[in-house]
């Protein structure tokens, strides 16, 4: 049998390679647990059942992550129910879309360390067996490491190219916050309206309730025909109507709050205090407009994430030039002659230069520059449909609130004449039938004024005019 380098060993002691071989075994087990201490490891995430909480006591609003100033110096107190900022806190902590948009922010942090990462290098080993064991052969070998240059040298744009893609994504889970504060508040005063209007229905439920007696018991007595008491029948039925209606809409705007809020859906919703209010003078929105693409959340978004195209652009024109790939070697062959050496590796830049990317990138900017410009354009568009909506329903409530006081004062008088009988009964209900429809009218309008109010100052991305009336009861 041939021993590989027999003659090598016998000229040497074998102290000095009895050494280095026991001090490699020593060093092996440090280097290996080195390198799985530095290895993540799995830990399981068990899914949920997804019911939600049950009470708004069993949920905390730490001050701090709130992304508003009037948010972050409110005190969270659910205790005597939620305000119309205790309700925006609560969404902005809970809402569960939010949670998914948070996480998406860490997978594009995650993505950014990605790229900013140093490219590991390539360790190659091969080895040669003779199968003739001619005389003075031996086993060959070839190692070698190598790195891939051009890697390193776009580092640096895919680095940014990834920072800056998560600003973006943590500009647009901002504004996804501002989002959702703004749909609790609108929520909060649906809630608030339908829960107003559904109370009114109910009392004037009650209030028909006598004069449907009488209009029963006259038919029943052959005192009227049907066509006589159409009028006081149809009262009735049109309101239980518009009460059943209203309870329709209720429930739906009390569900989608609560699952704003990641509430459970039997969960109990009180609300308390008045809804929130903003009306900008014609100084404020000139100021709030001039300022406005340094200010808002979803336009530095997309500033961000022009950025990030124009840093992908860069790497994309420096990626046309040839790739490079350096590496060193060290090598023996079967007639145990060592050698040390390098290589360099370039790709030929004839055909594909990687113009399709180019290409590719030069396209997506441009989108992004016209995306950039349709938002804003489309922006101080609704900027300026809000504000002449907002003056339009201003005059309007006023006037309304005028008209369903009128008719307040004439539907008690008219109350008071039919309970002792001086007004005939077809009339009374005529006059409770145009009180209702006016207060109700009184409320659309309210609520259509909140909802335009809250929608402008949502465009704005400004809260420094807007003075919230949230106290309690």
């Amino acid at each position: 049998m041939h021993v590989m380098n027999e003659d090598t060993l016998s000229s040497r002691s074998p102290a000095p390679l009895l050494d280095r071989m026991a001090h490699g075994r020593k060093a092996l087990p440090i280097a290996v647990a080195f390198w799985l201490g530095a290895c993540a490891a799995y830990h399981p995430l068990p899914l949920t059942d997804g019911t939600g909480a049950a009470s708004v006591a069993q949920l905390g609003v730490p001050a701090g992550s709130m992304p508003l100033p009037e948010l972050a110096t409110h005190r969270f107190d659910p205790s005597d129910g939620l305000d119309v900022t205790e309700t925006a806190m609560l969404a902005v902590v809970n809402n569960p879309a939010l949670k998914v948009q948070r996480d998406a922010l860490g997978i594009a942090r995650a993505q950014a360390f990605a790229a900013g990462l140093l490219p590991d290098p390539q360790l190659s080993f091969g080895a040669d067996l003779p199968h003739n064991s001619g005389g003075g052969l031996t086993k060959a070998y070839n190692l070698g490491l190598g790195e891939d240059v051009s890697a390193l040298l776009l580092r640096s744009s895919h680095r940014h190219a990834a920072s800056a893609q998560a600003e973006q994504v943590n500009l647009d889970l901002l504004w996804a916050e501002w989002q959702t504060i703004a749909q609790a508040r609108l929520l909060f005063d649906q809630v608030q309206g339908l829960r107003a209007q559904q109370q009114e229905l109910e009392r004037e439920l009650r209030a028909l309730a006598p004069v449907d007696k009488a209009v029963q018991a006259a038919l029943a007595a052959g005192n009227l025909n049907y066509d006589s008491a159409s009028a006081g029948l149809n009262a009735m039925a049109d309101v239980r109507k518009r009460a059943g209606d209203n309870a329709v809409a209720l429930h739906q705007a009390e569900s989608d709050l609560r699952q704003l809020l990641g509430l459970a859906p039997t969960a109990p919703l009180e609300l308390t205090g008045a809804p929130y209010e903003a009306d900008p003078d014609a100084a404020q929105l000139a100021a709030a407009l001039a300022d406005l693409p340094q200010r808002r959340p979803d336009l530095l978004a997309l500033q961000a994430g022009y950025r990030a195209q124009e840093t992908k652009l860069r790497g994309a024109i420096l990626a046309q030039f040839p790739a490079i790939t350096v590496g060193l070697s060290r090598a023996r062959d079967t007639s145990n002659v060592i050698t040390s050496g390098f290589s360099v590796g370039l790709s030929l830049p004839l055909f594909d230069r990687n113009r399709g990317n180019i290409a590719i990138e030069t396209a997506t900017r441009q989108q992004l520059k016209d995306d950039y410009d349709a938002r804003l354009l489309a922006t101080r568009g609704d900027i300026a449909r809000l504000t002449a909506d907002l003056a339009t329903l201003k005059r309007q409530q006023a006037a309304q609130a005028t008209h369903a006081r009128q008719l307040d004062g004439a539907r008690q008088s008219a109350e008071q004449a039919w309970r002792k009988g001086l007004l005939d009964w077809p009339t009374y209900l005529s006059i409770r039938g145009n009180a209702l429809a006016a207060d109700s009218d009184l409320i659309a309008t309210k609520q259509a004024r909140a909802t335009a109010m809250i929608a402008l100052e949502a465009l704005l991305g400004r809260t420094d005019f807007v003075t919230p009336r949230t106290s309690k009861r």
